[in-house]
């Protein structure tokens, strides 16, 4: 059995108490704190079960309750006023740069501010943008997951305030992801200071609450040491049987295609008080603890937003991923309002017999004999990718660059650890292999799109030179070979990969870094001037040193190792 560890978690307290566990308990305590509160803010991530939480909150017995959903315009208004963002597009939006109150209606919150001001007893106001209508006496947030947002998308939940319930997922998730989520984290943003109890309501029925003190020293524990996201998994109509066995995955599961790893933006956090876990959005680290996190150099690059993703994609046994690419800096930043793009790069964890990689477009092909056939395969359900596309053989260690702009996609048996920038949904499929979702529905295909951003002079002689195993000596000593391994030019993320036989050191100069140990089985992740405690890695799992840990020493457990480590390149001196 493989010692991947599917629930790492961040160690804050030895002390259970630290939790407050169920609803009777929170009740209770609340119960306790409204003695000297009069106004209690209960402000929601939207994705909560309302349902299951506002019936618990009335057992306080406020004198009144305002739900912020009667606020808000009505469900056409806001659909109609989300539309320049939303767009017609069934995947693609334009990225929300507004906040909660444009979606509010004006006269409704000046109303409940007046009805909070000149209430008698306690008060209740409850949802998102609930701080927007009082400062109040106690803010309690209830906190929640992206991809358990998307589970409850797919179980049949709608959109914040919306009865969407039965709509396409792929415009839930764009909503959320152009929208609702970008004003909630704005919001969210500014109450992280100021939050009294943080709840997380990741599972049904069984809340965890914890202080605002506790979380932010949670956030501020992780930025001090080395960590891992909690990764989750999810099948795909290409999905193979790689992970099952190396990830400790349900085996009588079809397949798995993708792992998200290393996705701030995605994955959570556990902060770990006792014996007890308490599940936060990774998000909230990057709000609150940017500098220390990322590095100032990062920080004034990026702002708050962890540039670097890892994931995996699996087709050992499966088939292959659609041919795509994805769009310039200048395209996605005019198309979709994104300041960077999805650089990214294929690290062969694993390959079986006839792994490949399509990449880049064959010498000789002229764009309009491609698209005419990318367009007529939607009819045809034919297209000779080879004709148009280099496929190139891959095994294990094989690295291939992947600028955006580059055509591309990996062949069925390999086990792919994708790095790259992290706008991960802007990726423009060209070519399925004629087949449908899971879901049932041909998954979405973007050749208009696509044709605006296929970088056609990338042709079969320049793949080969700029973007297969593009690897360069650094160092070879007595206890470990370093080696740059990518990214291209134009990509902005750094790869190097350490062989280590005994031990190695590097600064992180105030970068922040992303890792996984590629080769191997354990490896043990030190402080030289013991400022964080000993962190064990295993085969394959992802981990983050923020850039405020300084110097680190990898060491080999059991024989050699090899790790991957990413970082931003030109964030320090020393490439």
């Amino acid at each position: 059995m493989s010692n991947y560890e599917r629930f790492p978690h961040i160690t804050v307290s030895e002390n259970q108490s630290d939790v407050v566990r169920g609803y009777d308990q929170i009740i209770s305590r609340l119960r306790e704190l409204s003695q000297q509160s009069k106004v209690i803010i209960a402000e929601t991530y939207p994705g909560v079960r309302d349902d299951e939480i506002l019936p618990q909150l009335r057992k306080l017995n406020p004198s009144l309750i305002i739900e912020t959903k009667d606020l808000y315009l009505s469900e056409e208004q806001m659909t109609e006023t989300m539309y320049p963002w939303l767009t017609d597009d069934r995947t693609f939006g334009h990225m929300y740069s507004g906040t909660v109150e444009t979606f509010m209606n004006a006269d409704a919150l000046a109303q409940a501010r007046r009805l909070v001001e000149n209430a008698e007893g306690t008060v209740l106001v409850y949802g998102m943008g609930a701080s927007l209508v009082s400062e109040g006496d106690l803010i309690v947030y209830f906190d929640l997951a992206r991809w358990e947002i998307q589970l409850r998308y797919r179980a049949g939940m709608g959109n914040y305030n919306c009865s969407n319930y039965d709509e396409d997922i792929l415009r839930k998730y764009k909503r959320g992801y152009f929208v609702e989520w970008r004003m909630a984290d704005r919001l969210k943003f500014d109450l992280l200071d100021r939050i009294d109890l943080l709840i997380d309501t990741n599972a049904a029925n069984d809340p965890k609450m914890i202080s605002g003190a506790s979380f932010r020293t949670g956030l501020k524990t992780a930025a001090t040491r080395p960590f891992r996201l909690v990764p989750y998994f999810d099948p795909g109509v290409w999905g193979g049987q790689w992970m099952k066995d190396h990830c400790n995955l349900d085996p009588s599961a079809p397949n798995y295609a993708w792992s998200f790893d290393g996705v701030p933006e995605e994955n959570s956090l556990l902060l770990r008080f006792g014996d007890v876990d308490v599940e936060i959005p990774a998000m909230d680290l990057t709000l609150y603890q940017p500098k220390q996190l990322l590095g100032e150099k990062n920080y004034a690059r990026f702002g708050a937003e962890f540039p670097i993703r890892f994931d995996f994609l699996d087709t050992i046994h499966g088939r292959n991923l659609s041919l795509q690419v994805h769009p310039l800096t200048d395209y996605i930043h005019r198309q979709f309002g994104m300041a960077y793009t999805q650089d990214e790069s294929y690290y062969i964890l694993d390959a079986e017999e006839g792994a490949c990689v399509y990449l880049g477009v064959k010498t000789g092909t002229t764009p309009d004999a491609m698209i005419n056939a990318l367009k007529e395969a939607q009819e045809t359900g034919e297209f000779e990718a080879e004709k148009y596309v280099n496929k190139i053989p891959a095994k294990k260690h094989d690295h291939f660059l992947i600028p955006a702009g580059t055509i591309h996609c990996s062949g069925s048996n390999a086990m792919v650890l994708e790095v790259s920038a992290t706008p991960y949904i802007f990726t423009f499929k060209l070519w399925d292999w004629g087949r449908l979702g899971l879901d049932g529905k041909p998954r979405p295909i973007n050749i208009e799109h696509g044709s605006h951003v296929i970088q056609w002079d990338r042709t079969t002689d320049w793949v080969y030179d700029n973007l297969v195993n593009h690897f360069e000596p650094i160092v070879s000593e007595e206890g470990y070979d370093e080696e740059h391994t990518g990214l291209q030019d134009l990509e902005f993320i750094e790869t190097r990969r350490y062989t280590i036989r005994d031990a190695v050191e590097f600064e992180l100069h105030d970068s922040v870094s992303m890792c996984n140990l590629i080769d191997g089985t354990k490896a043990w992740i030190t402080s030289p001037d013991n400022a964080f405690e000993p962190f064990e890695v295993h085969y394959a799992e992802t981990f983050i040193l923020p850039a405020s840990i300084g110097r680190v020493r990898v060491s080999a457990e059991e024989g050699e190792v090899k790790l991957l480590r990413a970082y931003v390149r030109g964030s320090f001196s020393c490439e």
